[in-house]
């Protein structure tokens, strides 16, 4: 039997999966204008980092407003501080930054988090990675800097209109989730068994699911696609599915489905008329100049 997970955005990076376990992220969307003290140094009120012992269960991040917390490998946290899509865009350091997991605990303090509740999502979003900066600085002794290189891409591109990809402002269905002010939630992707249900899921958000593990399509994706709305649709496409872990077809396209009947995640974005293009883009990237293990808490 399958449960649901449901998903809002903003997505964070580098989300891993055990066979049984998946991970939530809350939403972590603030809104309304607001300021911190100019020089202010934004970090964590509490927080722990420790050496995982014993079995894995799950990996990643799990979050609420205010804190965090997951079983993390150094270079998932570089990815989370600079806002990755992908832990591949993180490069240097020893290997250890890549095999050893790290349990990690941190909590926002309650002055903070109501100015932050004041801040733009975006500003927000920024804010919380500042802290993850001070906490790697601090704990890490890490020193890094940024680099732009070329890598195979995919381009999310529209092949044609479909009207299975509904206009959330438009969509009046009986069917939407609501929250408890009673209107449709928004930024909202829920995995069932074979299936996905987005609610208001702008397309931005669904090139960073894309670029995943979880998605398996095995490249970063960029939104290519111009629309600049939030949508309703349904993907024929499951984490929960075998499929979903399948490597990507070299050259973007969904010859053949997988053997478990259900369709790849590119024949499901052609269901919706959405296509990931194969191509060669600039990202990001954080090369690690020098870091240490952290001592103990």
């Amino acid at each position: 039997m399958y449960d649901s997970l449901v998903m809002t955005t903003p997505i964070l990076p580098a989300l891993k999966l055990s066979r049984r376990l998946l991970l939530l992220t809350a939403c972590l969307a603030l809104a309304g204008p607001g300021a911190f003290p100019q020089d202010a140094v934004p970090t964590f009120d509490v927080a722990t980092i420790k050496p995982h012992e014993g079995r894995m269960t799950m990996t990643g991040l799990r979050s609420q407003p205010d804190n965090f917390a997951g079983t993390l490998t150094l270079a998932m946290l570089v990815q989370t501080a600079y806002g990755l899509q992908t832990e591949d865009q993180v490069s240097g350091g020893p290997d250890w930054t890549r095999t050893d997991w790290f349990d990690f605990q941190a909590k926002i303090g309650e002055a903070d988090l109501a100015a932050m509740q004041k801040l733009s999502p975006a500003d927000a979003s920024a804010r919380r990675q500042l802290m993850f900066r001070a906490l790697l600085a601090e704990r890490f002794k890490l020193q890094s800097h940024s680099a732009t290189k070329q890598v195979p891409v995919y381009d999310l591109i529209v092949t044609k209109a479909s009207p299975r990809l509904q206009d959330a402002a438009t969509d009046t269905s009986d069917h939407l989730e609501k929250g408890a002010d009673g209107k449709p939630l928004t930024g909202y992707l829920r995995f069932l068994k074979d299936t996905s249900v987005a609610q208001g899921y702008p397309m931005k958000s669904l090139a960073n699911l894309l670029s995943q593990p979880v998605a398996g399509v095995g490249r970063p994706v960029h939104d290519k696609t111009g629309l600049t709305s939030t949508y309703d649709f349904v993907l024929n496409w499951s984490v929960y599915s075998a499929s979903a872990h399948a490597a990507a077809p070299p050259n973007g396209s969904a010859s053949s489905d997988p053997a478990d009947g259900g369709p790849s995640i590119f024949t499901a974005l052609g269901e919706l008329g959405l296509k990931l293009q194969p191509t060669t883009g600039p990202i990001e990237t954080i090369v690690i100049d020098h870091v240490e293990k952290p001592t103990s808490d």
